[in-house]
C-alpha cells in the first residue's frame, strides 16, 4: 500500500512538471517597423511577467512622435487601464484596435488603414503595480518603435532570390529533359535502322546459299 502511495506521487509530481512545462513561454519579439499605405500594421510591444503569481495592476500607454526630436511633444493616442481600452482623440481616432492578451504580457495595437503621415515614432509604456502583503512596488518599461510607411510594398530580396532560382531549375530541367528525348529517339532510330540493315541484307542473300549455310557441314 505504502509502494502504491509513493508511485501515486511521483505520477503526480511528474504530471504536474510536464503541465508546468507546457505552458506558454513569454518571449520579446521586436515589431515590424515597415508598413504599407492601406493596409494594416501591428505595432508589437511585449512585456514579460517574471512572476505570474503575483497579483499586479497593469496601465499602457501609447504615445506618438512624428520624429526622435525630444523637443517634440509626445501626443497620447491610446490607453489601456482597469482591463479596458480606451480610444482617443487625435490623429489615429478610431483607427486603433488593442490587439493584447489577456495576461498583458502582451500589449500590442493595430493602425488599421496606415497613411503616410503615420511614420514616425511609437511608444509604448507599461506602468505595472505588483501587490505584495507587506508593499506594492512598481516597475515601468518603455519600448520605441520607429515606423516607416511606404506607398507600395517592396519585394523581398530573398523571396525574389527563390522565385528567379526556381524559374532557372525550371528551365534546366525542361532541357535536360529535351536533351533526354533527343538521345532516346536516336537511338532508338539507330537500332531500329540496324535491325532493318540486317533484315534487308538477309533477303538478299540467293536461296542456295541460304540453304548451303543451313546444311550441315561432312567431312
Amino acid at each position: 500500500m505504502v509502494t502504491q502511495s509513493r508511485v501515486h506521487l511521483h505520477s503526480l509530481a511528474l504530471l504536474l512538471f510536464v503541465v508546468h512545462l507546457s505552458r506558454p513561454v513569454c518571449v520579446n519579439a521586436p515589431s515590424e517597423s515597415k508598413a504599407v499605405v492601406g493596409r494594416p500594421m501591428l505595432l508589437t510591444c511585449i512585456s514579460c511577467l517574471r512572476r505570474e503569481e503575483v497579483k499586479v495592476k497593469t496601465r499602457v500607454d501609447w504615445f506618438y512622435m512624428p520624429n526622435n526630436d525630444r523637443d517634440v511633444p509626445k501626443t497620447p493616442i491610446f490607453l489601456y487601464e482597469n482591463n479596458t481600452p480606451v480610444k482617443l482623440d487625435g490623429p489615429f481616432k478610431d483607427r486603433l484596435t488593442w490587439n493584447g492578451s489577456k495576461d498583458l504580457q502582451d500589449v500590442s495595437i493595430q493602425i488599421r488603414n496606415v497613411t503616410l503621415n503615420d511614420s514616425g515614432v511609437y511608444e509604448c509604456q507599461v506602468y505595472r503595480e505588483f501587490e505584495f502583503k507587506f508593499f506594492t512596488p512598481s516597475v515601468v518599461v518603455v519600448q520605441n518603435i520607429t515606423l516607416k510607411v511606404k506607398e507600395k510594398a517592396s519585394r523581398d530580396a530573398t523571396a525574389l532570390y527563390s522565385e528567379i532560382m526556381m524559374y532557372v531549375l525550371l528551365v534546366f530541367l525542361t532541357f535536360w529533359l529535351l536533351v533526354e528525348m533527343v538521345y532516346c529517339y536516336r537511338k532508338i532510330s539507330k537500332s531500329d535502322e540496324q535491325t532493318q540493315d540486317t533484315a534487308t541484307d538477309y533477303l538478299a542473300i540467293p536461296s542456295e546459299q541460304k540453304d548451303n549455310a543451313a546444311a550441315p557441314v561432312t567431312d
